[in-house]
């Protein structure tokens, strides 16, 4: 699990692209490449970040197409057929951004994604139900390969273990439904800092390790959490 970006607004759980690298996929048709690329992006300056870097770097296509969906409730839908006849480019591509299910989700929202498509032209002219097509399977294609992970808010405590009793403290704690990450080391204890799933029972857990060992836990606002989604079978 990875803990980042303090929520001022938490919103509703979410999905969204694991951290890293971009994901890419290609489709052809006719002689037409279309290649979608697909980053993890917190605002719009980030998905026009993305279109702006993939038209630098592919200058000589003749489109660059995008679509992209910002918020925990989608707030933000956008896209562009960039010269395409209207409709079949952007459009499409948002379609398949906003239809996406991905497996272990439990059907939460994918969001925070934008989706670029260079296409080349082949020499071979499509039609609108091929184009609506072919950009449909350029960004279906690199969903389907994508990492997802569940993005929830979740409540945040600091500690401080004293170090007769860190060993045992941390593990202890680690065998908990939270996220745990040390924040230093200082002359009495480890620093800790503690991410409660919005669950009863976790907080409970969690009070219930500070009382058997004697700990005063801190409240510390609230930040969103990345969580894998389950492994399939």
């Amino acid at each position: 699990m990875d803990v980042s970006g303090a929520a001022t607004t938490p919103g509703p759980p979410h999905l969204t692209l694991a951290p890293g690298r971009d994901v890419t996929f290609e489709h052809e048709d006719r002689r037409s490449r279309f290649v979608c690329t697909l980053r993890r992006v917190g605002d719009e300056a980030g998905a026009r970040a993305l279109l702006a870097e993939l038209r630098s770097a592919h200058h000589a296509a003749r489109h660059h197409c995008s679509a992209f969906v910002l918020g925990p409730r989608r707030e933000v839908t956008r896209s562009n057929d960039d010269g395409e006849p209207s409709g079949t480019a952007g459009a499409p591509m948002l379609q398949a951004l906003l239809g996406h299910a991905p497996a272990g989700g439990d059907g939460l929202p994918a969001t925070d994604v934008a989706a670029v498509v260079v296409r080349w032209f082949g020499g071979v002219l499509l039609g609108a139900g091929g184009l609506v097509r072919a950009y449909s399977a350029a960004t279906e294609g690199a969903l389907a390969a994508a990492t997802w992970v569940r993005r929830e808010p979740r409540s945040l405590r600091r500690v401080e273990i004293p170090h007769a009793v860190a060993g045992r403290a941390e593990h202890e704690l680690h065998g908990l439904d939270v996220v745990v990450r040390t924040t230093g080391y200082g002359a009495v204890g480890v620093g800790v800092e503690i991410a409660i799933p919005a669950d009863d029972g976790a907080a409970e857990a969690v009070d219930g390790w500070a009382r058997r060992h004697d700990l005063g836990v801190r409240d510390a606002g609230v930040e969103w959490v990345d969580v894998p989604l389950p492994a399939g079978p």
